[in-house]
């Protein structure tokens, strides 16, 4: 008798494939870059002559004097890490479509952890040469933060804007364990935005620590924009999408505004809210579509730069700074300017010399385990 399939056998029914969505999206995003390194540079300026502590010790006084109009300005750079944030859950839903949770895993680390180490090693270096900008820690401290896991561990931190990753590491394990594992569908990204928003909201009202670390509810509503307005570009203009991202935008507004001001404060709660504004409204316009005109290749190199030189500005600009203006003497604008551009020239190092050779090796390796 033979094995054969009958050639009589009915045919398995086809089945109708459905168009690719409208606006499906590009593996890239240039203005997307663009955006990360306006919000580094608001950062940065806010570490360089927004505020007080150590930088004051570089400039030799509160940049406040120094500065006196650009100081009220950068008073608000911080809010470049709520922009940060919103970039971040549109890039995360992008990248993470059609992959597995290793992929993703993989991703993640061999994004993260190259430059990052870098940074740390040069950080340190720098520590050793003048303390009186960054404080050496011990080896097991080094240690714990080459994990990025210090601050759960209560280590001090070598990099002053790492709390900023840990806070995107708990983003990242929560949309991988919810939506990457199961597989990214348009239905699991909206259920993931309005659990997410429910648990934040109450959790606020709440209280306690492990909501608070879990949840994160003065962040996620910033992550949740950018999640849903992901979903606008990849799906086009529909009304659910837009509802999260105007009920994050409004919970957002509220976040930055409990968290930044208050009486006695140096910013207007106005003018934070109309920072917040504008970040959601520079992702809305590439989700939307409004921004394909963009596509400079010098954006790409911006959007490469950005997180080395997140990573390396804050203490080792405060050491050039020292250098430059209290040590050679330079005037103020001039060291600023230099500064920024020496820290850009680092991050093109670190980009072209760490994370391009180890970046994929890292993530060949890890795939092979």
């Amino acid at each position: 008798m033979s094995l054969a399939t009958p050639t009589t056998a009915p045919q398995p029914a086809k089945i109708a494939v459905a168009p690719a969505p409208p606006g499906r999206p590009r593996t890239r995003l240039p203005a997307l870059d663009g955006l990360r390194l306006v919000a580094a540079l608001m950062v940065c300026l806010y570490h360089y002559t927004g505020r007080g502590g150590v930088v004051s010790a570089s400039w030799h006084q509160n940049p406040a004097h120094v500065f006196p109009t650009l100081s009220r300005v950068a008073v608000y750079g911080c809010l470049g890490v709520e922009f940060f944030f919103v970039i971040s859950g549109f890039v995360i839903c992008m990248s993470s479509w059609g992959r597995s949770l290793g992929d993703f895993f993989r991703s993640r680390v061999a994004r993260l952890y190259p430059a990052y180490w870098a940074a740390l090693v040069l950080i340190t270096g720098a520590s050793l040469v003048l303390p009186a900008v960054v404080h050496a820690v011990r080896l097991d401290e080094f240690l714990v933060n080459l994990t990025m896991l210090q601050q759960p561990m209560g280590a001090p931190r070598v990099l002053g804007v790492c709390w900023t990753l840990w806070v995107e590491v708990r983003f990242y394990a929560l949309f991988a364990l919810l939506v990457v594992l199961p597989g990214v569908t348009y239905r699991r990204v909206v259920l993931f935005c309005s659990v997410w928003t429910l648990a934040a909201v109450l959790s606020t009202s709440a209280g306690g620590v492990w909501t608070e670390l879990v949840v994160m509810p003065e962040y996620a509503p910033y992550f949740i924009g950018g999640l849903a307005l992901y979903l606008v570009h990849r799906f086009g203009n529909q009304a659910l999408p837009w509802g999260i991202v105007a009920l994050s935008w409004i919970l957002g507004l509220r976040m930055a505004t409990e968290g930044l001001w208050h009486a006695g404060s140096p910013r207007n709660p106005y003018v934070v809210m109309l920072v917040v504004t504008l970040a959601y409204g520079a992702v809305a316009a590439v989700a939307a579509g409004w921004t394909r005109g963009a596509a400079w290749p010098w954006l790409t190199t911006a959007g490469a730069l950005t997180y080395p030189f997140y990573l390396v500005h804050e203490h080792l600009g405060w050491f050039v700074i020292r250098v430059l203006h209290r040590g050679w003497g330079l005037p103020p604008w001039p060291t600023l300017a230099v500064t920024v551009l020496a820290m850009l020239g680092l991050a093109r190092l670190i980009h072209r010399f760490v994370e391009t050779p180890f970046g994929p090796r890292l993530k060949r390796a890890l795939k092979t385990s």
